[in-house]
């Protein structure tokens, strides 16, 4: 209960909710803050205010909303009718027992001298009942007395409305049955309890939602930072890309300078040497139109080279254009079926809430609520399988995709064995075995200080035993350095075999530094398969 209060008050202090929504909790909060509060009440406080002579059998039978009978109201005859005091008038002389309201009762000569006292439907009013009945009683005007007596005087008789009075006929019984019914207190009890498991019950429910609501919402976000860390590797991948290209452009343009460099000035060495012989001019002519014919090709390859410059620059911009799309299309199709999926839960809950609210109203018997409450169950039930088909959709589609790495990752797997029997060549395209320790660096280190043939039998040594020592995960006797938020310790057996901590093969990209694709393998695997077919 506390924690369902805390809850209620919490969201109805909320600045972000539709009014609707804060009223209906903080409704919730003042509900059970008196409900807290009156079931704090010592249950001997309760006892001593319930006396047992008053109640006889607990199995008896109260009219329920809890109602006293007044009985020799005083009246007089006026105006050819009988004329009594005001209801009002009676509520005040019995203010002290807290009556709701005080119903005179008429017929068609007027004032009957009877009249219904309705007290609240709580157990105060039934405190309040009881205290009314037992003042009659103490002073001798109780129901038994009424009964006793046959001449009745001036003085009103007071009682609790019980099962007699309700099933008694005339005004009294005819107004009970009209507005109340016969219950025992076990059964006030008994409805009372199951009103407030009803209701635990579903704020439960409602906070459980509310969870599974922010657990959705936390999904989203891991989902849009995944793709932000996405977009930001693919965009550095083609920044490398392009400045890569960039240099080597700018080197190839350099070499074209440096070559028309070289012609120009051979071509001043021709003028000067043209105007020593006739002879060796026509020969220098001949060699000089060679040279501006070679400025011409050099020109036009400088063209061409800077037309391939732009046009790499714009495949490279669509490229990560594309990439970026695929990926956005990707993140708003997911990010659509968590949308759906959260709006088809919202509309389920709301139905069921609804479906609630119709069964708890005072007329759920009539045919207009009955049907009302048959339509929403329809479509609560359309819900429930639009979110049954949804399901399945996305188990298929996780199947699907799950089937797909398996066999991705059963090709990669294939192709490591197979890059092993090939040539053994530095070639673009190889098998790395990552997290395994470089033999060259000890060796470097060890023939500082020792011979050759002991450095060689150290170093091979030491580098056993620091293996050895790497798969054991209790083993840590070095300081982590973080460089741009990353550890730099362990980093390839961390990333590649972090539980098992021994190297494993994988297809590497040695001229890119990077883990090689599985469309690079292929292609490097068809090219060799070529090369060998050209030779036999």
């Amino acid at each position: 209960m506390n924690n369902l209060l805390q809850h209620a008050t919490g969201v109805g202090s909320a600045a972000n909710l539709q009014a609707k929504d804060k009223a209906t909790h903080r409704a919730l909060a003042r509900y059970l803050r008196d409900e807290s509060a009156g079931s704090s009440k010592p249950q001997s406080q309760l006892t001593m205010v319930i006396e047992p002579q008053n109640l006889g059998n607990r199995d008896d039978q109260f009219v329920w909303p809890w109602m006293g009978v007044l009985v020799n109201v005083p009246t007089e005859w006026k105006d050819g009718r009988q004329v009594g005091e005001s209801g009002n008038r009676l509520k005040e002389q019995l203010s002290h027992f807290c009556p709701q309201k005080v119903i005179p009762l008429w017929n068609y000569r007027g004032h009957t001298g009877n009249a219904i006292v309705e007290f609240a439907k709580d157990w105060t009013g039934f405190e309040n009942a009881l205290a009314f009945e037992n003042h009659f009683e103490a002073e001798g005007y109780g129901k038994r007395d009424c009964k006793l007596k046959k001449y009745r005087g001036s003085e009103m008789f007071g009682w609790i409305a019980r099962a007699d009075d309700y099933r008694c006929q005339g005004p009294i019984g005819g107004h009970l049955r009209k507005n109340g019914d016969l219950k025992t207190v076990g059964d006030h009890e008994t409805e009372g309890t199951r009103k407030t498991d009803k209701l635990v019950a579903n704020l439960a429910s409602e906070i459980e939602t509310t969870a599974s609501l922010d657990r959705m919402m936390e999904q989203r976000e891991q989902l849009l930072q995944n793709y932000n860390e996405e977009i930001r590797k693919m965009q550095q991948i083609a920044r490398r890309h392009s400045q890569r290209i960039v240099d080597e452009n700018q080197k190839l343009h350099s070499e074209l300078e440096f070559k028309m460099q070289e012609l120009d000035s051979r071509s001043k060495e021709l003028d000067e040497l043209a105007s020593q012989s006739d002879y060796d001019r026509r020969n220098l002519q001949e060699e000089k139109e060679k040279n501006q014919e070679k400025t011409k090709h050099l020109k036009m390859a400088t063209m061409e080279q800077q037309r391939s410059e732009e046009n790499v620059f714009k495949l490279a911009e669509e490229h990560q254009q594309r990439e970026k799309q695929a990926a956005m299309g990707k993140i708003i199709k997911l990010q659509q079926q968590l949308d759906a999926k959260q709006k088809l839960e919202l509309e389920i809950q709301q139905l069921n809430g609804h479906l609630e609210v119709m069964k708890h109203m005072p007329g759920e018997k009539d045919s207009e609520s009955k049907k009302k409450m048959k339509e929403l169950s329809e479509e609560l039930q359309d819900k429930y399988d639009e979110m049954e088909a949804m399901e399945s959709l996305n188990q298929t589609l996780i199947i699907k995709e799950r089937k797909s790495n398996d066999e991705l990752q059963n090709a990669r797997k294939e192709l490591i064995a197979g890059f092993k029997d090939l040539a053994v060549s530095r070639a673009n395209i190889g098998i790395k075995r990552m997290g395994e320790l470089d033999p060259k660096a000890f060796r470097v280190a060890c023939s500082k200080r020792l011979s050759k043939e002991d450095a060689e039998f150290t170093s091979a040594m030491l580098c056993s035993k620091l293996e050895a020592e790497i798969k054991d995960p209790n083993w840590h006797p070095f300081r982590v350095v973080c460089v741009d938020g990353k550890e730099m310790a362990l980093v390839e057996i961390n990333e590649f075999n972090p539980s098992g901590r021994y190297p494993v093969p994988e297809l590497w990209n040695y001229k890119e530094d990077r883990k090689a694709t599985l469309k690079e393998a292929v292609q490097h695997v068809m090219k060799q398969w070529r090369t060998h077919k050209r030779k036999r």
